[in-house]
């Protein structure tokens, strides 16, 4: 039975949760057409700026195992703020790096900073709502992220000839100042000194619980999916398929939208439905397009073909990423930012393992890619047939009510 309600989410506050969780994307995405300019400019190698992407990725799964424990521990927002301006500073020192081995740690800096925003933010919403309502936020939030993938390398191509590289990274820093701003304005302390003795010491214990595991192992293997296509996706569309790089954009953007549509469509079906059915039908629809993928990989036929199996493939992750992440951190509602972090660094981590996977082959055969999509879907949606057998996880009096979730700045739930 769900406790009274004490608010919802505010929609000013879902857009700042959704900026600090976006960041991320564009801090990745939104330089890599600069990469040749910079690496005459800075006299390095292209190996050397391939890797400042590298220590950001290293940054980002590092800084969210230290910010989540750390928000349990002291609250929300006073590691929030403290990892934004750190971000900011970083960002700034990125902008100006006279050197590649200065932006190598501005760049890690960065990405240890930026974790921030990205694993307390998670943890404010399993702080302000439990059940369908934080479901459907995170699908939300979702819909919203999904954009900067989408949306970064466009700009970052069509800035860098104005304003070079250094112009590109003071865009980003630019995002930094938004997000400290946002963070300041709008977040509020949601975790209060009377709940963090609980987390004290028993954050990682809490973890073991099967809903949590078995929720995350659903969220990060069907991210792993979505990771293996787009490692892939450019040698299986120019190379394989034998598009030209304009066909690849579109391909790429068509099925970023689908997801954004997906994620916005399961957002709705959270107002009438459980979240555990929601994810039903994702993990179903995940595995059923990832096996049509692999048949049709294993045909001898045009590998045109295989556009179509990919674009059912990515939008079934928008009816899995909220669903999964929302019953996750229901189930530990105690040390929600330090379930948010292990989530967060388990979706990288596995993300780096799985690349090389599918470029085995020299990027001239899709069936690297179609294999491991197929095994990885095939392990999601063995977790989530675990999940469905697991008692669901009773919120505590502290959790809010599933009734509503996103209200209108000062306005009442609807």
């Amino acid at each position: 039975m769900n406790s009274p309600s004490r608010s919802a989410i505010p929609v000013p506050l879902l857009l700042v949760l959704a900026l600090l969780a976006s960041v991320a994307p564009f801090g990745i995405d939104l330089y890599l057409p600069a990469f040749p300019r910079m690496a005459v400019e800075l006299e390095t190698s292209d190996t050397a700026i391939q890797l400042t992407l590298t220590m950001f990725l290293l940054g980002l799964a590092t800084g969210q195992l230290v910010f989540g424990p750390v928000s349990d521990r002291w609250g929300r927002r006073g590691p929030l703020l403290i990892g934004s301006a750190l971000f900011v500073a970083a960002s700034l020192l990125a902008a100006l790096a006279p050197t590649i081995a200065i932006l190598l740690v501005a760049r890690l800096v960065q990405g240890v900073s930026a974790a921030a925003g990205m694993v307390i933010g998670r943890a404010i919403i399993a702080d302000l709502a439990t059940g369908q309502a934080a479901a459907r936020a995170f699908s939300l939030m979702m819909t919203v992220t999904g954009v900067a993938p989408v949306v970064a390398p466009l700009l970052g191509s069509l800035m860098v000839d104005g304003i070079g590289w250094r112009g590109v990274l003071f865009v980003l820093a630019g995002l930094a100042v938004a997000m400290l701003a946002g963070s300041t304005a709008l977040v509020r302390e949601t975790h209060p000194r009377e709940r963090r003795g609980s987390a004290h010491g028993g954050g990682f214990r809490s973890l073991g619980r099967r809903a949590y595991l078995t929720a995350t192992a659903t969220f990060v293997l069907s991210f792993a999916v979505l990771m293996a296509y787009i490692s892939a996706s450019p040698f299986l569309y120019q190379v394989v398929i034998g598009l030209s790089p304009v066909g690849y954009g579109v391909l790429f953007a068509l099925n970023a939208l689908g997801l954004i549509a997906a994620s916005a469509v399961a957002s709705r079906l959270l107002r009438r439905r459980p979240p555990r059915r929601i994810l039903a039908i994702g993990t179903t629809w995940l595995l059923t397009a990832a096996v049509t993928l692999l048949v049709l990989a294993l045909l001898p036929i045009n590998a045109g073909w295989l556009v179509v199996p990919i674009f059912f493939l990515v939008p079934a992750l928008g009816f899995i990423a909220g669903p999964a992440t929302g019953l996750a951190l229901d189930a530990v509602r105690g040390a929600a930012g330090t379930g948010s972090a292990v989530l967060g660094a388990s979706q990288f981590a596995l993300a780096a393992l799985v690349s090389p996977l599918v470029s085995v082959g020299d990027g001239h055969s899709a069936l690297p890619m179609a294999i491991t999509i197929a095994v990885l879907a095939a392990l999601a949606a063995s977790a989530y047939q675990v999940l469905a057998r697991t008692p669901q996880v009773q919120s505590d009096g502290n959790a809010l009510t599933q009734r509503a979730v996103v209200t209108p700045a000062g306005g009442a739930p609807r």
